[in-house]
């Protein structure tokens, strides 16, 4: 009968190796959720996202059935001049956002701009929805 060494610690440290791999590697595959204001105002419905670093071409908006979805992929890109990263803790690969819209919203007249790593997309309120002040007649 041969005898082996016993290591309790060998579970930790192979624990530790796996972990400190997982952030100091980008995880392409692995999916993620950007940061998505969603405020009303008086006339429209806004929505606004935080795409650092997102090309403007991979991002894609769109609305189907009352659904408003906001899809796109953040690509990690590693030059030949960079050395091991300490860490990354910012996800990379693709994203997928879906938002409900009430039918109060002209989702024919949606509008989208990105400016500095902000998407923000706009949808207007169906005049029918929109506050109307009606005049009140004093009868005397």
């Amino acid at each position: 009968m041969s005898l082996s060494h016993f290591d309790p610690l060998a579970n930790l440290r192979m624990f530790e190796d796996a972990f400190s791999r997982f952030l100091s590697e980008p995880q392409s595959n692995r999916p993620w959720s950007p940061a998505v204001d969603v405020y009303e105002t008086e006339n429209e419905l806004v929505l606004k996202a935080d795409l650092p670093d997102v090309d403007q071409k991979e991002i894609d908006v769109r609305v189907e059935n009352q659904t408003l979805t906001i899809a796109g992929v953040r690509n990690f890109e590693r030059t030949e001049n960079q050395k091991g990263f300490h860490r990354i803790e910012r996800n990379y690969g693709k994203f997928v956002r879906s938002f409900a819209v009430p039918n109060t919203f002209d989702t024919e007249k949606i509008a989208a701009g990105y400016q500095n790593g902000v998407l923000t997309v706009t949808l207007p309120k169906k005049e029918a929805a929109k506050p109307r002040q009606i005049k009140i007649e004093v009868k005397s």
